[in-house]
This record gives C-alpha cells, sequence and structure tokens, in this order.
C-alpha cells in the first residue's frame, strides 16, 4: 500500500526481532494481543487496515489428534475487539483452509465437536456483519476472550452486527509469484463502502497454456530462493529421528522432482 506497517503485536520475541529487521519504521509491542488497547496504541487516528494471522496449529491438519488450547484457538476474536473499539476501514484474516471448521469444543475433552463444526466461525463472520441470535452460545465464549461483560452495550453490538461486508476464499500463494503451493484462507472486511476486490493470479503452472502463451509467468520454485553454495548438515544426522510421515514425504519428494524428473 506504499507505506511502512505503523504498529505490529505478537508475544514471541524472535518474531518481534525478525519483524523489526524487516519494518524498522514500525511501533512494535511485544505482548499479548489482547493486552494491547487498539485506542491507546493508535492514539484516536483512524485505522485504514488491520491484518491479523492468529496461531493455525489448532486448525491445521498436520495438527493430528493432539487436544487443543481454547486460548489459541480463540486468538481471532481479537478482530472483534479492534473492530468493536477503533473499526478498521479494511480488516484481513490469513489462516489455514480449517479455520472455517471453527466451532465449539467438547466439555471437558478438548477436542472440537464434529456435530458443531463451523458454528463458531458462521457466528464470527455474523458478528462482523448482519449480526448473531442473542443466545449464540459463540456469544459467551467471545465475550470472555475480549473480557466484556454479555450484557454489555459492547456485546448488544456484536449482535446485531458491526456492518462489516465480508468474504474470504483459499488461494495459493504460488498462484501469485510465491514459491510455496500450500493453499491459505484470506478474510477480507470492509466498511468504507468499498468493494472486496480480490487478485488475479500472476503465475501458473508451467504446463499449463496460460504459461505457455505468456499470459502468466511459470511458478517460481523454491530451488531459486536457496544459496545451494552454503554448507548444511544432513537431515539425517540429528539427534531425534524424523518422524514416518515425513520420511516418506522426502522420498516421494526425491522420486518425483530428482530421479523422474527431466529438469531436477
Amino acid at each position: 500500500i506504499g507505506r511502512s506497517v505503523d504498529i505490529a503485536i505478537n508475544h514471541d520475541p524472535n518474531a518481534v526481532a525478525m519483524h523489526t529487521t524487516n519494518h524498522p519504521d514500525t511501533l512494535h509491542y511485544c505482548e499479548s494481543v489482547f493486552t494491547v488497547n487498539p485506542k491507546i496504541v493508535t492514539a484516536g487516528r483512524p485505522v485504514a487496515l488491520a491484518w491479523y494471522s492468529p496461531d493455525c496449529r489448532h486448525f491445521s491438519k498436520a495438527k493430528g489428534a493432539k487436544p487443543v488450547e481454547k486460548s489459541i484457538r480463540g486468538l481471532a476474536w481479537i478482530a472483534l475487539r479492534w473492530g468493536l473499539e477503533v473499526k478498521p476501514r479494511v480488516m484481513m484474516l490469513e489462516n489455514v483452509g480449517e479455520f472455517r471448521t471453527w466451532g465449539p469444543l467438547l466439555a471437558g475433552e478438548m477436542r472440537p465437536d464434529p456435530e458443531r463444526t463451523g458454528e463458531t466461525f458462521e457466528a464470527f463472520v455474523g458478528m462482523l456483519t448482519t449480526g448473531i441470535p442473542a443466545d449464540h452460545p459463540a456469544l459467551v465464549e467471545c465475550c470472555e476472550f475480549l473480557e466484556i461483560d454479555i450484557h454489555s452495550e459492547q456485546a448488544n453490538r456484536l449482535v446485531n452486527g458491526l456492518g462489516y461486508t465480508v468474504e474470504y476464499r483459499e488461494l495459493r500463494a504460488c498462484d501469485y509469484g510465491a514459491p510455496t503451493i500450500r493453499k491459505r484462507f484470506f478474510m477480507v472486511a470492509r466498511c468504507d463502502g468499498q468493494p472486496v476486490v480480490w487478485p488475479e493470479p500472476t503465475h501458473g503452472d508451467p504446463k499449463s497454456e496460460s504459461v505457455k502463451s505468456g499470459r502468466l509467468k511459470p511458478w517460481r520454485t523454491a530451488a531459486e530462493c536457496i544459496d545451494w553454495s552454503i554448507p548444511a548438515p544432513s537431515i539425517f544426522g540429528r539427534k531425534k529421528p524424523l518422524a514416518e510421515n515425513t520420511l516418506k514425504r522426502i522420498a516421494r519428494g526425491i522420486q518425483r522432482f530428482v530421479i523422474n524428473n527431466a529438469s531436477p
């Protein structure tokens, strides 16, 4: 957008250090997003864009069957605090595709209730847009995270909806010039009366007609980002053995992209 990030918040010192390196003009807060007061840190200035990337571990397929932590699973509620207190003109949220399965946990088990998959996500969108029933169970969880009374004026605003227009999609970064094929969930919320506009792909499969005709550029590869002249220890020399599924993925990758590839 032609300017530096004004404010960045993360509880991890390493993440803040890296972000500071990339964005030296940004004001960084190394603390929980829930302890930062939006009105204070923005000093009364209007907010054009707020970006949220809540921890995706408890939604990702890679999590497996591990129990979830409610405190991490509910990090996305912070978007509603900012919407309530400073109402950014545009808000964006990025996560794994399974974020849309966000729902209540089974009582006492700390595992998602399979019968209520997506229930909390739909309420989250409802609070951002046109509202939810006053007795919706997700309202209790949201108020708990935001530390607001369920009978308060703020809670009532969530019931009525914050008036954002919300759209969401799953996009592959490789289609837009990044060397990774993973899909990611993106949500855009606007309250400025302007339509949500999604970018057109700039890259594609090298074998596709769109690339062959020159309409799209070929996907970038991870190989071009690696300095192969730098010595590195073997992954097989580590103290803790790699998981069997990881080894299988490595084997499949070598077979597909090296042994059976005309241009490895």
